[in-house]
């Protein structure tokens, strides 16, 4: 047996995988030729199990420009002015080791937008934790948190939102995932090296052992107890190098001295290079003794696949090569020609004049294995459907109320966000803690909003429904401001593609997500399969993050959550029915219940909801907005007072109250209003066929649900202190 047939399995690649880079090769591997595959045939960078549902997603729209296959999905948002948006996942390298995991997905997220010629102007974070009560998790939630703001604050790219959940499936996966949002500066930028003749070269950091087998050891297997052995395979960050590489990169296109970009990420100078000339179909000849190093004697194959941060790939004519190297020296980064693109289709590597690999760039990049893999659904889905949904009557209403907004899944996520600058370029006209962060974009008056959302509960209930969930309760966020929906990015967290049932979930929830983005005309633009997210066999619920885009015409109109006035009225939009308690957060923080289905979702009233919200907040009817979703009414009104430091008395009726006060159906919004103008809003939601009824009015001090009362400054202390409370005691 070869040295390298013994070693492929090391490196993540199966016996099948090994004979098939033979049969393409008409030999066995080399080493450094080895290594390059185990990277690009990584379910990490080929998805090579995800990748036939994948296709069955809808990508087109008259406003995309650019769709999955790139760097990051373009909208074009107004005449002339396009967005890069798109979302990543850093989940295993944050378990490992939190701080920097987080910190490079941040910087690699950030890289992608800045490959498509777009400025990175706004993050999002969400996030997957286990309980709080767990000092790992303590742990994880701290250097998580403090990564995501060190580089994001650094590289001065507000975080005006995100996610912070918290279930016990993640205690031992949490979920890392970062959305960016870029403006187009100059122009669009491609990934693809079509001219032989023109010159790569690499810029940026300098390479080292850092992330050196992270695409295929770390973030392509199921985590056991070794897994913390795996640190070396966590890369780690330099913000300050980011923030040069952004305006170096931006000015390398306004000079028009770029003929094509991709950022280095997983599988190092082996990915760009490959996907480049795949994409183009050419090929490349690298010299690595043109390859800067922060560490001597690295061998071929470690130099081809570290994934030291910080550095992009940048296809130039041969005549610019001088003006390159110049700009990358005014902003300080070490800049180098790596190689020349050629005609040959091959991706060849020459290390001190020997030539240590030699394969075409076809095989790397595009004709890696792709999977059917068994499908079938879990039999323990009968029994968990079957279960109570939890939603018994509570032994006592005002009890119960604070111990919902305690809970760390709804109490204020303030410690988080107040870490990140929000207000960085002064375009963030709503921030963290809305429905949807609503961002100006610069040097126009156009504005966009963004969210994310990924409810797990539903889809352990049902994978297809909660991803149809998902994708709803997106957009609507995004129509709470006053933007109409317009495109999907999706971050989609799995256990082990390996088990039937992961497959069955993934399946459903890829389906899931096709219907809705067709109901609601919301293309998805790209984004990210994460597999693997199981630890001794326990998989973490199937976690689909969406983050949705939406258009605001006039960032003037968009609306926040807080009530504005008091005495304004508030009208609950949407049909509330009494039972939707399958995996609610009533039935799990009050009941310790997660059974039952996900409630009905009917996509035309969802539809009908986004006209109403929209055109009341274009025509100004509306103070405040707020979409119903994990709580149900009573959070939501509670959340709007709190946003605004403005009380609220609201009447209650029925005879089990609770119904009324947690249900979550979808499809639902409370909006406040003048009292002149209440007329206005009931008349427009009905020309759109959605209930709306006026249930009580802003408050000076007092939430009052008429069954119960409480003052808004004790709840309000009650709801801030539900995380912090168990963060004060977190490990350093």
């Amino acid at each position: 047996m070869s040295e390298t047939e013994s070693l492929h399995r090391d490196l993540g690649l199966t016996d099948d995988e090994f004979q098939a880079i033979c049969d393409r090769l008409g030999r066995e591997p080399g080493y450094t030729e080895l290594a390059m595959f185990s990277v690009m045939w990584s379910e990490h960078c080929s998805y090579k199990s995800s990748r036939v549902h994948l296709e069955t997603l809808p990508t087109e729209g008259e406003r995309i420009l650019v769709g999955p296959g790139e760097g990051a999905g373009i909208i074009e948002v107004a005449d002339g002015v396009a967005v890069a948006w798109k979302i990543e996942s850093h989940n295993h390298p944050s378990f490992v080791e939190p701080f920097n995991g987080a910190a490079t997905g941040v910087g690699g997220i950030v890289r992608d937008i800045l490959s498509m010629g777009a400025r990175p102007i706004a993050l999002m974070d969400p996030l997957r934790f286990g309980p709080l009560e767990d000092a790992r998790t303590r742990y994880l939630v701290d250097g998580v948190v403090h990564g995501i703001s060190s580089y994001g604050n650094s590289i001065g790219v507000p975080t005006v939102g995100g996610e912070t959940v918290f279930e016990e499936c993640y205690a031992a996966n949490p979920l890392v995932n970062v959305a960016c949002l870029g403006v187009v500066d100059t122009k669009l930028m491609h990934g693809r090296a079509e001219v032989p003749g023109q010159v790569a070269i690499l810029f940026g950091s300098s390479t080292g052992r850092d992330g050196i087998g992270g695409a295929s050891v770390l973030a392509s297997a199921e985590f056991d107890e070794d897994s913390l052995d795996k640190r070396p395979s966590v890369q780690v960050g330099d913000p300050f190098s980011e923030k040069l590489l952004i305006e170096c990169s931006l000015e390398l296109i306004r000079r028009e001295l770029v003929a094509s970009f991709q950022d280095l990420g997983a599988g190092g100078i082996s990915c760009p290079t490959s996907e480049m000339t795949a994409k183009g179909g050419t090929g490349i000849r690298i010299d690595l003794d043109n390859v800067h190093r922060r560490e001597p004697s690295m061998e071929p194959f470690e130099v081809m696949i570290s994934e030291s941060q910080e550095r992009m790939l940048a296809v130039v004519e041969s005549e610019d090569v001088e003006d390159v190297l110049g700009v990358c020296a005014k902003w300080g980064l070490e800049a180098r020609v790596l190689g020349e693109i050629t005609k040959t289709g091959r991706v060849e590597v020459v290390d001190r004049k020997t030539v240590v690999a030699d394969v075409p760039s076809l095989a790397l990049a595009e004709e890696g294995p792709v999977y059917e893999r068994p499908i079938e659904r879990p039999h323990w889905m009968a029994g968990i459907n079957a279960a109570p949904a939890g939603d018994e009557a509570p032994e006592h209403y005002g009890r119960t109320f604070y111990e919902m907004v305690a809970s760390p899944q709804i109490a204020s996520k303030r410690w988080v966000w107040e870490q990140y600058d929000h207000m960085i370029f002064l375009g963030t006209v709503i921030g963290p803690g809305g429905d949807a962060a609503v961002i100006r974009l610069p040097g126009t008056e156009t504005a966009v909003a963004i969210t994310t959302d990924g409810p797990g509960r539903l889809c352990m209930l049902d994978p297809y429904e909660g991803a149809r969930h998902a994708v709803a309760e997106a957009a609507r966020n995004v129509a709470a401001v006053g933007a109409r929906p317009a495109a999907i990015t999706n971050c989609l967290n799995f256990g082990s593609p390996e088990g039937s049932g992961v497959m069955w979930q993934f399946s459903e929830v890829v389906r899931g997500i096709g219907d809705a983005c067709r109901d609601l005309g919301t293309p998805v633009t790209g984004g990210n399969v994460s597999f693997y997210n199981e630890t001794n066999g326990r998989p973490i619920y199937p976690t689909p993050v969406i983050g949705m885009l939406g258009i605001v015409g006039d960032p003037a109109v968009a609306v926040g959550i807080g009530f504005r006035d008091e005495g304004d009225a508030i009208v609950l939009l949407g049909t509330t029915e009494l039972d939707d308690f399958g995996g609610s957060e009533y039935g799990k923080i009050v009941n310790d219940a997660i059974g039952g289905t996900p409630p009905n979702l009917d996509m035309g009233a969802e539809r009908a909801l986004h006209e109403v919200l929209i055109a009341g907040a274009d025509a100004g009817l509306f103070n405040s907005a707020h979409d119903l979703s994990g709580g149900g009414l009573a959070v939501a009104l509670a959340e709007c007072a709190f946003a605004s430091n403005r009380g609220f008395s609201v009447q209650i009726g029925g005879t089990e109250p609770h119904r009324t006060l947690y249900s979550e159906s979808p499809s639902r919004a409370v909006v406040s209003c003048g009292q002149g103008l209440v007329d206005d809003v009931l008349a427009l939601a009905g020309r759109h066929g959605i209930a709306a009824e006026v249930i009580g009015a802003v408050a000076a001090d007092m939430c009052d649900f008429s069954v119960f009362a409480t003052s808004l400054e004790e709840a309000r202390s009650v709801w801030e202190g539900g995380l912090s409370g168990h963060l004060s005691a977190r490990v350093e």
